[in-house]
């Protein structure tokens, strides 16, 4: 698997397992900071609430869009209102290149999305920043932060 450039995560549970499958392909997840939520109206569900309590109860601080941010609101999740690239500046991709923003969790819909989220990804890319594109996946990834935090992490080599 190697010469693919694939990784593996396996522990006792999906969060820890998902957590050394990151640390495998060299991403870091962060402890703590701000985490950057955008997500379209089809993914306002159990999955993006759950990953946004877990992130505030590891101590992040929350930022949003403003739908984003009145559907998490209206759910007791408070997080503070950031601009869209369009909305005008300051935005999101001005907040992580001055390195505000220490994850992103963002998923898209509509050709305006899509087209802000381009600067972002690449921003995030070059800045090493943790960007995840799907509910799933972002909720893998804050349940991650959290087994990360409980510590007693090992990754072992399947050869040996």
């Amino acid at each position: 698997m190697r010469s693919t450039g694939e990784v593996m995560g396996w522990d006792r549970d999906f969060p820890r397992a998902f957590l050394k499958a990151q640390m495998g392909a060299g991403m870091v997840l962060p402890s703590e900071g701000r985490a950057f939520i955008s997500i379209k109206d089809a993914d306002k569900g159990a999955p993006m609430l759950e990953a946004a309590k877990v992130l505030l109860e590891q101590g992040f601080t929350l930022m949003a869009t403003s739908g984003t941010q009145s559907w998490l609101d209206g759910h007791g999740v408070s997080c503070e209102l950031v601009n869209k690239v369009y909305e005008g500046r300051p935005h999101v991709v001005d907040l992580l290149k001055d390195g505000h923003v220490q994850l992103l969790m963002n998923t898209t819909e509509g050709a305006q999305a899509v087209e802000d989220s381009k600067e972002m990804r690449s921003v995030a890319l070059y800045g090493k920043i943790p960007y995840f594109t799907t509910a799933a996946a972002s909720n893998a990834a804050a349940l991650a932060i959290k087994a990360q935090a409980e510590g007693d992490v090992e990754v072992k080599s399947l050869q040996g």
